[in-house]
């Protein structure tokens, strides 16, 4: 008789002991805690009583006593602080976790859309024309032409029956990434920052690694906007602001005029509107309904961006209606792109996003 067994539920991504493994759950718990050792540890002493996930041969104590040895952390007046080497190691492990994800669901390459003799091969085939290169020749797909075309019983290989591969040109891309931090990121029991962080961590360490010649530059965005480098991304937090979505896109501009790439793109992750303008100084807000100063400004941004051939991809991540009814009409004047994203999905989107536009050449 078939039938089903049930069994007791034991999540499988708790660590099983050994340094590798308790490593793995720390770097993650720094994400959540803004980049504090101190309150990432206690979270796992925590954890550890209820999981028992250490032993008598290796215990916590040990655990910190290798991330001291190794280079993890390091005390600074009388506080334990995570270093360089575990900044970096952060970024992999979100690198890991989004682009594992993504490789298994076998989406894009990273290609121009113009096809030659470039350096990537592609799956376009031609026939050999003069001036061709020998190393673009397929001899396998050529050798069977022949034997098509000629028969096997006196092998013929004639300039007709000749293959070429096409190739692709490698593209350079100069990005912006803004990440919204008004207050709304951490409302009505939603962490939406640490996907946020967590996501532009990886995209860093993936154009680091394999697109080094690209740029990448992270603008926040709240009441103002500034710019902030890669090694403060684990420290992030979400502030008492509201939404000045204008400044942080005059900011992205300013910082993509000054690079010389043709293909140039800004990618934004908010979750709520508009609700704020600097002026002389002083700040413009109003949080009730869609203020019409504050979109119009914003909205004529969008506009200046399609002008600067800057297209904008809006990953949003809220589900209110007339919220996603202006990402539309944005979205419509810039030319750009809109996500309407999960918290779970933000990571692969944003990739596939980031991988599929180097295929363009902005002009």
């Amino acid at each position: 008789m078939k039938g089903y067994q049930f069994s007791k539920f034991l999540p499988n991504e708790l660590p099983k002991g050994g340094f590798d493994e308790l490593l793995k759950l720390f770097t993650q718990l720094l994400n959540y805690t803004a980049g504090d050792a101190g309150e990432a540890l206690a979270w796992m002493n925590e954890l550890d009583k209820q999981y028992k996930f250490t032993n008598n041969d290796y215990g916590m104590g040990d655990f910190i006593e290798d991330l001291k040895e190794k280079g993890y952390l390091k005390e600074e007046d009388g506080e334990v602080k995570i270093t360089a080497k575990t900044e970096q190691t952060i970024r992999k492990s979100a690198l890991e976790e989004i682009f594992g994800k993504l490789k298994k669901a076998g989406k894009g390459n990273h290609n121009s859309n113009i096809s030659g003799i470039g350096e990537e091969k592609n799956a376009d085939r031609r026939e050999f024309n003069f001036g061709d290169s020998l190393d673009q020749i397929d001899m396998t797909a050529s050798i069977h032409n022949a034997q098509i075309n000629h028969g096997l019983g006196n092998f013929t290989l004639t300039e007709r029956d000749l293959e070429v591969e096409e190739k692709d040109y490698k593209t350079l891309t100069s990005t912006v990434l803004m990440i919204d931090i008004s207050h709304s990121m951490i409302l009505y029991g939603e962490d939406r920052i640490t996907p946020a962080k967590k996501t532009a961590m990886a995209l860093a360490e993936l154009i680091k690694t394999r697109y080094p010649k690209d740029t990448l530059d992270i603008v926040v965005f709240g009441n103002d906007a500034w710019p902030i480098s890669i090694k403060d991304l684990p420290y992030l937090q979400v502030g008492p602001y509201h939404t000045n979505t204008f400044a942080g896109l005059e900011l992205a501009v300013d910082l993509l005029r000054r690079r010389k790439t043709h293909n140039k793109q800004i990618f934004m992750i908010t979750d709520g509107k508009p609700t704020c303008l600097k002026e002389n100084g002083r700040y413009y807000k109003n949080s009730v309904g869609l203020d019409r100063k504050v979109i119009g400004k914003t909205l004529n941004m969008a506009a200046q961006c399609k002008r600067l051939n800057i297209p904008i991809t809006t990953f949003m991540i809220a589900k209110d209606p007339y919220l996603q009814q202006f990402v539309r009409q944005f979205t419509q004047i810039n030319g750009g792109r809109a996500f309407y994203s999960s918290l779970n999905g933000l990571g692969e989107y944003i990739f596939e996003d980031y991988i599929k536009n180097r295929r363009r050449t902005v002009r």
